[in-house]
């Protein structure tokens, strides 16, 4: 899967700032062109079952692009053997960090008795961990919510950090809402709930050793660089798919990496090889550029740059010429 890449990439898990997993956005593709903007942003995969990787098409499922590195595999699950087991397969498969979803509220996860409603059995959760972590020697991690339902004290979710953490888990990732199992949308839990980040902070200040990175509603630099007054991380989310530029300033100004920038137009020329390679694999041209479609938010031809994709690239025929010819209509 290694693609020609003009940019050097760390494996290094620097968790500074990351790109939050997300169901049907952040897959191979999605990361490639991420990795583009940043060298240094920590990115995670889409969550993937651990039936999917045991009884599905491993290959689709787990194979990435080098350059993709550092990157990070979500698994879904809650048993401990059956997770045990794909995380030593994706350490095959080379990814630096494997974390296990305690977050997503939605009903098809619940049914499969794992995400957000795993917060309600800390000690399944620290089952999990432990089990993983013996099988691997890359990081786990776990990504929770602040609590779940009518669960919500601070007492709960301090047990639940520190139970997980006893079975090896350095590092959580905590989503600074609850989640709604019932009565909201995965959508509406994004946005209803309210953030809570004094939890977040307190959890820091309680359990100092531990690496504690915060997701929610941080959407700029500057919320960025707040957060990490407080905490050793900041995961972001939606904003970084939408409006993608929003990650091309965290080399320079988190990482003290100030000579990987490049221009929205070189991204794009930069992954023009790589659009074309997986076109020869038979790769829907669609597939890639659906994830271009903020790059270039706020700037004039933005609008022109999305219609021309959207109208050309789900022709079955659609070439890298389509790419070329979106391109053309954004000034530099």
């Amino acid at each position: 899967m290694k693609q020609a890449n003009p940019l050097k990439i760390s494996a290094n898990l620097d968790r500074t700032v990351c790109v939050a997993p997300m169901l049907d956005l952040t897959d191979r593709h999605c990361r490639y062109f991420l990795r583009l903007i940043s060298r240094h942003v920590v990115l995670y995969s889409e969550m993937v079952t651990t039936g999917a990787i045991l009884h599905g098409d491993r290959d689709r499922h787990l194979l990435f692009n080098v350059e993709e590195q550092p990157l990070a595999l979500q698994l879904g699950g809650s048993d401990p053997a059956a997770l045990a087991e794909c995380a030593k397969i994706a350490e095959d498969y080379g990814y630096n960090e494997i974390n296990l979803n305690v977050g997503c509220p939605s009903d098809r996860v619940q049914k499969g008795r794992f995400g957000a409603c795993l917060m309600n059995e800390p000690g399944l959760v620290a089952d999990c961990v432990h089990s993983m972590q013996s099988a691997v020697s890359i990081p786990v991690t776990v990504k929770s919510r602040v609590g779940v339902d009518d669960n919500d004290s601070y007492e709960a979710l301090s047990k639940f950090v520190e139970d997980s953490s006893l079975a090896g888990c350095r590092t959580f990732i905590i989503h600074a809402r609850k989640a709604w199992l019932k009565g909201l949308s995965p959508k509406e839990n994004r946005e209803i709930p309210p953030l809570c980040y004094e939890v977040v902070y307190r959890i820091k200040e309680d359990f100092p050793e531990l690496e504690i990175i915060i997701n929610g509603g941080v959407d700029s630099l500057t919320k960025i660089t707040k957060q990490l007054e407080r905490v050793d991380g900041v995961m972001v989310g939606r904003e970084a798919y939408h409006n993608p530029w929003v990650l091309s300033e965290i080399d320079g100004q988190f990482y003290g990496d100030i000579v990987s920038k490049q221009s929205r137009h070189e991204v794009i020329e930069h992954f023009l090889p790589y659009a074309e390679s997986q076109l020869r694999k038979g790769v829907r041209l669609h597939s890639m550029t659906r994830h271009l479609l903020g790059l270039f938010h706020g700037e004039p031809g933005a609008r022109a740059w999305r219609r021309y994709l959207s109208e050309h690239a789900n022709k079955k025929d659609a070439g890298i010429e389509v790419l070329a010819n979106a391109l053309a209509l954004v000034g530099k």
